[in-house]
């Protein structure tokens, strides 16, 4: 399977002519884009950091890019030592879907009532049990994360290479500190079924607390997902 991991680790050995063992942040589902992510690995190469992130760009395909490099300490971990994510998902409405965006969107031709979505969504920030939008195969200790901020955004266009190109749209970004195995996109996916009417969003408080999987709604698809931000 070819994974962005492996792709990066197959360039360092090029360049450090090591075998490199790279540790993420996270790991992200096929299909979902990561506007930043970090990753940090070991190496006794002489390389200074902008030396390799030059080298690695000119290795990489062109759909992978390094955007900076910097020595960290011996014990940071990038996924340990982060404080918060924040993912975004965006959905474009209507007949019609722009060209340019159907890899990077979930297309719905429906409508959909945001009001309602906003008063689902309010339930489900502060420190809350997500084992109802978690993956059922997802080996964890604890399925309770906190979530600092849920956001739902309608918008009438998106920038994309300096052009604004107008449109029907829904951002909704949650801001955590951590996520579990497609809780974004199941959270997402069952705000969309809340918005068709599906789902009341007074039900939301009865999905959280019964911790079933089968309760949710369905899991949104990935392309419409980002990897926004994450803070250390």
């Amino acid at each position: 399977m070819i994974t962005i991991q492996g792709r990066i680790e197959s360039a360092l050995k090029t360049i450090t002519a090591q075998e490199v063992t790279l540790v993420g942040a996270g790991r992200t589902d096929a299909g979902v884009h990561a506007l930043h992510q970090v990753a940090a690995f070991s190496t006794d190469t002489h390389l200074e950091p902008n030396t390799i992130k030059r080298a690695l760009n000119a290795t990489l395909p062109v759909d992978i890019r390094i955007i900076s490099a910097d020595y960290v300490s011996e014990d940071f971990n990038p996924r340990f030592s982060a404080k918060a994510k924040r993912y975004a998902y965006v959905i474009s409405l209507g007949d019609l879907i722009n060209p340019f965006f159907y890899r990077y969107t979930w297309h719905l031709k429906q409508p959909l009532d945001v009001v309602q979505i906003k008063a689902a969504s309010a339930m489900l920030i502060g420190r809350v049990d997500f084992k109802s939008f978690c993956a059922t195969d997802t080996d964890v200790k604890t399925t309770v994360r906190e979530v600092f901020d849920l956001r739902v955004q309608r918008l009438t266009s998106l920038e994309f290479i300096g052009f604004s190109i107008s449109g029907n749209f829904i951002k909704v970004s949650i801001e955590a500190d951590g996520f579990l195995r497609h809780m974004v996109r199941n959270i997402v996916g069952t705000l969309v079924d809340v918005g068709k009417g599906r789902i009341s969003s007074q039900e939301m408080v009865g999905i959280v607390a019964a911790k079933d999987r089968r309760r949710a709604g369905q899991n949104a698809p990935a392309k419409g997902l980002f990897l926004e931000q994450i803070y250390y």
